[in-house]
């Protein structure tokens, strides 16, 4: 991998984390646009795809330490509002937290392949074009979220699992449905991917690092791996300081749309030969 990979890698990971369009979807094109997707280094590379999300965590952690303060001083006892918003993040956390762990060898072989992706793409865009039509005036603040609301966003987060469902769409949508305007659905979906990405990060990494091979940063270059996590933090702080300034403005169906139109775009290029991923799940005993 070179260091121009590195940064094309960054940029779409740190753009499309926190829009609701599956940074998977992209990133699954993009590595493979660039021949990253095969050879001794594929292993690191997939890995890669997911620490690179600690410059998103890095982007999010900037822009919303007021935020992430008031959670700190909530749970020493000094902000009651900042230790409700602590306590709704950690419920909303706590499904993919369990859960996570238990499925994510599963899903790699069942559903990190053509048709789930393309079907979660396409589903997720129609979905967005059935909700996010319109625009919410409700005032509601995060720390307003009750704890039902707040488990309710975090059991719909167990749906992101889903490669090509995106994080940032289902959370978001999910936070509109309990009553949040689409821009403050959005500000909760980027605190709870704090805990979320955070934990698939730490989680691939260590992985990563106890394996037999040669590790990710052995094979692909530390510098490498540390030019793309900048390059995600710069370009993800981009994303979300635009992505919440529409919100403010417009609904989710363009979206939508997007989603869709990447569906056909990929499909088109499974279907030629020109973009291959994942395999064949294997078939039932």
């Amino acid at each position: 991998m070179t260091i121009l990979d590195a940064i094309i890698l960054g940029i779409v990971e740190g753009i499309t984390e926190y829009l609701p369009v599956s940074s998977t979807g992209h990133l699954i094109l993009a590595s493979s646009l660039l021949g990253l997707d095969t050879g001794e280094s594929a292993d690191s590379v997939s890995d890669l795809l997911i620490v690179i999300q600690g410059g998103a965590i890095l982007a999010v952690l900037g822009l919303y330490w007021p935020r992430v303060k008031s959670m700190i001083r909530g749970g020493l006892g000094r902000d009651p509002k900042g230790l409700r918003l602590l306590i709704n993040i950690c419920i909303a956390f706590a499904p993919a937290a369990i859960v996570g762990p238990l499925l994510n060898d599963w899903i790699e072989t069942q559903l990190m392949h053509p048709v789930p992706v393309l079907v979660a793409l396409a589903g997720g865009g129609v979905l967005m074009i059935i909700i996010g039509r319109g625009r919410s005036s409700s005032t509601r603040d995060l720390t307003d979220l009750t704890i039902t609301a707040a488990l309710l966003i975090g059991l719909l987060q167990l749906l992101a699992m889903w490669p090509g469902v995106s994080r940032s769409m289902i959370t978001i949508v999910a936070g509109m449905a309990v009553g949040l305007r689409a821009s403050r659905a959005a500000e909760f979906s980027f605190l709870l991917g704090l805990p979320t990405l955070g934990g698939a990060c730490v989680y691939s990494l260590m992985k990563n690092l106890s394996g037999d091979g040669p590790n990710l940063f052995e094979e692909l270059g530390w510098f490498n791996v540390i030019v793309g996590i900048v390059v995600a933090t710069v370009s993800a702080a981009i994303a979300v300081k635009w992505l919440v300034g529409y919100l403010n403005r417009n609904g989710l169906a363009v979206f939508g749309w997007y989603r869709i139109g990447l569906t056909i775009v990929l499909g088109i290029l499974v279907a030629t030969g020109v973009l291959t991923f994942g395999s064949e799940p294997p078939a039932a005993p």
